[in-house]
């Protein structure tokens, strides 16, 4: 009887320590992509990690976290131009201050083959994983440019593709170079919130109302237009170069879309108070991953 107690006593003990290491290293492994292999990771792994949802860039993804996204691409092995998946885990630079809203548990996904490169050089938003159907009136034929062709059954439906409307460029003012951009004003309002380096928003706020028109400081290509980084309303961040990027929040209303091309003094969104208290636009300036001041790069005035 008592060798029967001994031996029901270590097997509870030991059932008690495989539930404790089960409940430390919990693994949720979710459907990858199409043809994607799944590697399970520890939890203990997943510090510096971040799982892509739907609506972020590889560039929203770094500006959350203070590192450049070429970095943050060369840690990944993504290459130009920069396509991630929702469901992807990203590894995040040892530097950063570490993703807003990274989840508790860790997805880990083969990497699909890359898609074929975007007419946008340095670019590419998230794709979804399902794959689309194809329509049953569909032609498997590439158009090619200049060649003729028939018109189609009647019974086909003809869908155009919807092209962005480009706004006016309504920005007066003077310019400035630096860095090899040339930087304007965002907005007409005054700064009433300066720059401080370590801010958990660090840039500049500039006063306006509801709906005044905010505009790209400097030539570029819209990165994110979204409202998925906490504490940044509605945002547009735009690359000028390898080196610059500029970022607007707070907006009533974005009017750009990603992938667009902007010119500088073009109207990109309209002013409101989206996550803040008041209207004003929230504009940052970004060099390699790290904000700068703003008022050492806008002209004076």
């Amino acid at each position: 009887m008592l060798m029967r107690m001994k031996g029901i006593m270590r097997w509870s003990a030991a059932t008690s320590m495989a539930l404790l290491i089960t409940g430390c290293s919990t693994v949720v492994v979710q459907p990858p992509p199409s043809g994607a292999a799944v590697k399970p990771v520890q939890a203990s792994n997943a510090i510096g990690a971040y799982t892509v949802v739907k609506g972020d860039t590889l560039y929203s993804i770094a500006f959350r976290n203070g590192t450049d996204f070429r970095d943050l691409a060369k840690l990944n092995g993504i290459a130009a131009p920069y396509t991630i998946w929702p469901g992807q885990v990203l590894q995040l630079s040892s530097h950063g201050p570490g993703p807003v809203h990274a989840p508790p548990t860790v997805i880990v996904a083969k990497a699909p083959p890359p898609p074929a490169p975007s007419s946008t050089p340095g670019f590419q938003p998230v794709v979804p994983a399902t794959p689309v159907a194809t329509p049953p009136h569909a032609s498997s034929a590439v158009q090619v440019a200049g060649a003729s062709s028939a018109p189609p059954p009647a019974s086909a439906a003809v869908n155009p593709v919807p092209v962005a409307a480009v706004t006016p460029v309504v920005a007066s003012g003077g310019t400035r170079t630096a860095g090899g951009v040339k930087w304007r004003w965002p907005a007409s309002g005054s700064v009433v919130g300066r720059f401080q380096s370590s801010a958990a928003i660090p840039g500049i706020d500039i006063a306006g109302k509801e709906g005044d028109p905010v505009v790209a400081a400097a030539d570029g290509v819209v990165v994110y237009s979204g409202n998925g980084l906490v504490g940044y309303g509605e945002l547009v961040i735009i690359k000028h170069n390898d080196s610059f990027l500029s970022a607007y929040g707070h907006n009533r209303k974005r009017l750009v879309t990603e992938g667009q091309q902007v010119k500088s003094g073009q109207q990109i969104a309209e002013m409101g108070s989206s996550s803040s208290s008041r209207d004003e636009l929230e504009f940052q300036i970004r060099k390699d991953g790290s904000p700068v001041d703003p008022l050492q790069y806008l002209p004076s005035r």
